[in-house]
């Protein structure tokens, strides 16, 4: 019997996945199927007031000091229908999970409290309430150390579903799904993201099969996994799963180029960034379609002050540009795209068809991957924006539309002529939510599929912007109503006053303000032992935000919010530590950093701290272990790569260590490449300490250098070790690269400084080795088929040239410089060349550059050696240039040091002189 129900529950569960109920689920009998279908409709309080939901959430104890775990039984009885029950916990961990959703997120007004749900005693206990029942919750939602939001709305409703969700389930297979929807809302309630195991994910896998005849569904589970990543700041995870989830839907898109006008004015066609998109899901007939067909039909360009997105009144209001200048949207002239060979050049980009609403949110998660994989410069605002327009085009739904035109309002902060519409379309976002525009389940519908902030947020956002604008006192007025007290000290501190920001964290921490309009309302009425009640985590925090703006006393106060969050607050120990470093007691910093992170391992700034404090007590392996998890956490830190190389370097040669260090690499070499900024540590070691280093930690070293610099580009320093460590490891291709990158970023200011002379006369040395005929170099076969080793001979020649040639020549000279080139160009047999190379090493050399007057015997006789040295150098090679009268070349430099040096003629060097002249003489 449960196996053949179990069957039928796919449908239902599916219903309740996509907020849409399949009108063939027909089970009138039925009360858990019911239920489900009062959930997916969105009548969240018919759900949760039912007599099966009062039969969950009935109550063991009204003793709020227990946890809600053992306060509710959440199940129905002993003799209950398994797959009834389970399906039945899921259908009411839904509603909770979305009624919390509804008041914090998408609006509108919710219509039920928990205590409508929870069945107390309240004759026995009337001091239950609902602000006692949100203080429990919002306690019991801190986790890994970082507390919840406090003025969250019905936050027992988000506690309620985690309850649910953590019952084991037999037979509904979406549960896995439901927990890593819930677990996204959680940690967006949260101070700061905390880490999740690696099974959490794990637990989604067999799903894809399960849906795999579902393209749509497959490709919301996809979307929402990447959306995961994507709050974890995993980014190139997160990409593969936004291409993935395109991909399962069959949706088609392509950015490129259209010609068309951006300006009212203006009247010379240009290529305009279009992205051209197609879905290939079915498209719900619905009115608004219709509208968008009858558009594409006519080949009307849908205008964003007259098209859909005006004409629809179930979605956010599109505010207007209103300006002199700019066109509402580009317009397109031409009805081709300009690239050829395009996969979509039949779509008109004045004119696209519109998109299934699944399609859209797939485009804003690629949009928002533009944005975390590409620098911070315009042409990121220019990638992203092609991907709102394409979305805002044709609203389809509530949600969607909402989180497309917040993206348009952060991509138009920026921009004098648009800033005042992205400032007031967010506030027009803010003011909607809780209207009744459209239906609940129309609201609900994508929301797990986007990344939209909560209310509190959003209206955080705006005052930031206002801040950006200096309309600090509104900024202010914001931060105290959403009581973000950090927030409003700093505003205090930009207002030049900052002993009001001290006195408004002394007045919460010592009763006479309250955190809450609800506490307020209470009065005198709150008694000591409610204040004991509150969330310990907040008052935590304030102690440590107490301890921020009294340097003083800091010690004392993030002590005191360690002790009142029973030792779980990471945010104490993240600051003691940072107190501790930024004053050099190094073993004091470790020892709380390491709490800290071990409370919550996903913040890299810890680990960074951490890692330093660990180099400054020389504790190399702790450093290692540090830097590796701040690459780990976010792979674009060039400057944690550049300190994890050092740390191998200085790491000892313990075979187990060792070991510890090629499978730690091989991880990540596993994740590919992984910010910018100088190093904390720089790398100059010795030939003798190099020496000592083991082979296997120098080529670890080597590798995190060169994952860092894709992200530190400009860091010349990380460059300079990564050169050292390439000619210790033989990467001699990959050490004239680096050489040539130090140079160019500082031989305006060094000079000929810049460039490091023994690696060069080492790289040169590696070419010259080899054979200079091509043929010799290789052991058979023909030269031009041979596979070359970049790092010696012929194969590092043209890196070698391209040095010279191009980056150190162009720029700076010294004699060693050009005595090096000219080697290699001897080398190469270009005779000419080389002496016109070491003839301009001359003239930079002692020799070249003396004049009369010169005192310096010590000084003279090193430019006697340099004389002959260049002498003989025409000598050998002057005949081998056709023409080149070299004896006169060397007459004239012989005859040229005497003139200016006749202060010399007493030394018995002035003899050598004399007898180099005589010979050039007898030779002509």
């Amino acid at each position: 019997m449960s196996t053949n129900y179990s069957l039928s529950l796919l449908p239902i569960e599916i219903a309740l996945l996509t907020g849409k109920w399949d009108k063939e689920i027909s089970d009138p009998t039925n009360s858990a199927v019911n239920i489900a279908q009062l959930v997916v409709d969105g009548s969240f309080r018919a759900a949760l007031t039912s007599s099966l939901a009062r039969a969950v959430f009935r109550t063991r104890s009204n003793d709020l000091e227990r946890p809600f775990s053992e306060i509710l039984n959440l199940s129905i009885s002993s003799t209950a229908d398994l797959v009834q029950e389970e399906l039945l916990h899921l259908a009411l961990a839904v509603a909770c999970l979305h009624a919390f959703v509804q008041a914090n997120w998408t609006g509108p007004d919710l219509n039920i409290q928990p205590l409508q749900v929870l069945l107390f005693d309240f004759d026995a206990t009337p001091s239950i309430t609902e602000e006692s029942i949100a203080a429990k919750a919002i306690s019991e939602l801190a986790f890994g150390g970082e507390p919840a939001y406090h003025l969250a709305q019905v936050p027992a409703f988000l506690r309620l579903a985690q309850l649910l969700l953590g019952l084991p389930y037999n037979h509904v297979q979406t549960a896995p799904w439901w927990r890593l929807r819930a677990a996204i809302v959680h940690q967006q309630v949260l101070d700061e993201l905390v880490a999740i195991p690696d099974a959490f994910l794990s637990s989604i896998d067999p799903l894809k099969s399960t849906f795999a005849s579902r393209p749509d569904i497959v490709g919301r589970l996809y979307l929402e996994i990447g959306l995961f990543e994507h709050h974890f700041s995993q980014d190139k995870s997160a990409a593969e799963y936004f291409v993935k989830a395109a991909r399962a839907t069959g949706l088609e898109y392509e950015l490129t180029g259209a010609l068309g006008k951006r300006t009212k004015f203006q009247e010379t066609q240009l290529s305009q960034l279009v992205l051209l998109a197609q879905s290939r899901l079915n498209i719900d007939d619905d009115e608004l379609n219709k509208k968008a067909e009858t558009a594409q039909n006519a080949k009307e360009a849908p205008k964003i002050n007259d098209g859909p997105a005006a004409r629809n009144t179930n979605v956010p209001e599109t505010l207007p540009l209103n300006d002199d200048t700019l066109l509402e949207q580009t317009e397109f002239t031409s009805s081709l795209p300009a690239a050829e060979g395009s996969r979509l050049n039949h779509i008109d980009p004045s004119s696209q068809p519109p998109l299934h609403p699944l399609d859209q949110c797939i485009l804003l998660s690629l949009c928002l991957n533009v944005r975390n994989t590409s620098p911070l410069h315009g042409l990121t605002t220019e990638q992203m924006a092609p991907y709102v327009s394409r979305v805002i085009l044709y609203p389809r739904n509530w949600t969607v539309h909402t989180m497309a035109l917040l993206l348009r309002s952060r991509l138009e902060s920026s921009r004098t002529r648009t800033v005042e519409r992205s400032t007031l379309q967010l506030q027009a976002l803010i003011d909607q939510m809780p209207t009744a525009d459209s239906t609940l389940s129309d609201r609900l519908l994508y929301f797990h599929s986007i990344p939209l902030p909560s209310k509190w947020e959003m209206e955080k956002e705006l005052a930031i912007r206002f801040l950006s604008l200096g309309v600090v006192k509104s900024a202010l007025e914001i931060f105290e109503t959403l009581e973000m007290w950090e927030e409003v000290v700093k505003c205090y501190g930009a207002l030049e006053r900052p002993e009001k920001g001290i006195a408004i964290v002394r007045d919460l921490l010592e009763g006479r303000k309250a955190e809450a309009e609800a506490v307020l309302s209470r009065g005198k009425a709150t008694s000591v032992r409610r204040k004991q009640v509150q969330d310990t985590a907040r008052e935590a925090k304030l102690w440590c935000l107490l301890g921020d703006l009294e340097p003083a006393h800091a010690v004392e106060h993030y002590e005191r919010a360690w002790k009142v969050s029973g030792e779980t607050s990471g945010r104490a120990m993240r600051s003691l530590g940072g107190y501790y470093f930024a004053r050099a007691n190094y073993p004091q910093a470790i020892s709380c950093l390491k709490r800290a992170v071990a409370i919550n391992p996903l913040l890299a700034r810890s680990w960074f701290i951490l890692g330093c404090a660990c180099m400054r007590v020389e504790d190399w392996e702790g450093g290692r272990d540090a830097f590796s998890r701040c690459v780990a956490i976010d792979d674009e830190d060039g400057e944690s790569w550049n300190n994890l190389a050092s740390m191998y370097l200085r790491m000892g040669s313990d075979k187990k260590e060792v070991k510890a260090l090629i499978s730690e690499s091989n991880q990540n070499d596993e994740d590919e490449e992984k910010k910018e900024g100088d190093s904390a540590s720089t790398l100059a070691y010795t030939n003798e300490v190099g020496k000592a280093i083991p082979f296997t930690n120098k080529m670890l070293a080597f590798r995190a250098l060169k994952q860092g610099l894709r992200f530190s580009y400009d860091n010349w320093r990380m460059w300079y070790n990564y050169m050292i460590v390439a000619i210790d490891v033989g990467e001699l291709s990959e050490a004239a690269r680096a050489l040539g990158r130090v140079i160019e970023e500082t031989a305006e200011k060094a000079g000929a400084a810049a460039v490091d002379e023994d690696v060069l006369e080492r790289l040169v040395d590696a070419v010259a080795r080899a054979p200079a005929d091509p043929q010799q170099a290789v052991e058979s076969g023909e030269a031009e088929y041979a596979v070359r080793n970049p790092n010696e001979g012929h194969g590092l020649l043209r890196n070698v040239e391209s040095l010279f040639e191009r980056t150190i020549l162009p720029r700076v000279s010294s004699t060693r410089i050009f005595r090096a080139y000219a080697r290699l160009l001897t080398w190469q047999g270009r005779w000419e060349d080389a002496l016109k190379a070491y003839l301009d090493g001359y003239r930079c050399s002692t020799a070249g550059t003396m004049e009369k007057g010169e005192t310096d015997v010590i000084r003279w006789q090193e430019a006697v050696n340099e004389v002959e040295e260049i002498v003989d150098m025409l000598t050998n090679f002057g005949p081998r240039v056709e023409g080149y009268k070299w004896r006169l070349q060397g007459r004239s430099i012989v005859r040229t040091f005497i003139g200016r040096t006749r202060d010399f003629e007493d030394e018995p060097e002035w003899e050598r002189l004399m007898r180099l002249q005589e010979e050039l003489r007898k030779e002509e």
